[in-house]
């Protein structure tokens, strides 16, 4: 693994999966910057996730989600991306080209509860669609472009980002 890989790094997973927690302690463990990429939409839609889903649907808001992330600056970095991200190719090469992809796997039941506890947090997805289809759905795209994959359900948030940091520092298989 290069190093200029291991200085850009991507959080992908479920919503409620810990990216910008643990993207936050994270970066600071490494001394790099931190950005949200939902943050990013809100203060350019000038509007919320929910707000920008609510007006304009599931679809406009991964089509922002595409072009934000396709026009953003990639450099040295901890990215926090939303959870839809994986449903572009295009941001998700250019994530990989740029930068280390980790995935935080969380399972069901820990999304579902974590997600309870923000009840105004949006999913970029049909309004037929349970939770559980969308966990089913995305979960093998975030496997499949994953270079690195930590599993966050039992530990803190610091933990986590130990792991992250401790995997960075191991050469892969």
């Amino acid at each position: 693994m290069t190093s200029h890989s291991t200085r850009v790094i991507s959080l992908i997973g479920m919503p409620g999966s810990g990216k910008s927690t643990v993207g936050v302690l994270l970066a600071k463990r490494l001394g790099l910057a931190f950005v949200d990429t939902d943050l990013l939409i809100q203060e350019q839609e000038q509007a919320t996730l929910a707000e920008i889903i609510a007006a304009q649907g599931h679809e406009a808001l991964r089509d922002i989600e595409e072009q934000v992330l396709l026009d953003m600056d990639i450099y040295p970095a901890i990215i926090s991306t939303g959870g839809s991200v994986v449903y572009s190719d295009a941001i998700m090469q250019r994530l990989a080209g740029a930068s280390t992809v980790v995935y935080l796997r969380a399972q069901l039941e820990t999304v579902d509860y974590r997600i309870s506890l923000a009840p105004d947090r949006g999913i970029a997805s049909p309004g037929n669609h349970t939770l559980e289809d969308v966990y089913h759905e995305r979960v093998p795209l975030y496997e499949q472009y994953a270079n690195v994959t930590v599993d966050v359900d039992r530990d803190a948030p610091e933990v986590i980002a130990g792991h992250i940091q401790s995997s960075l520092d191991t050469p892969q298989a």
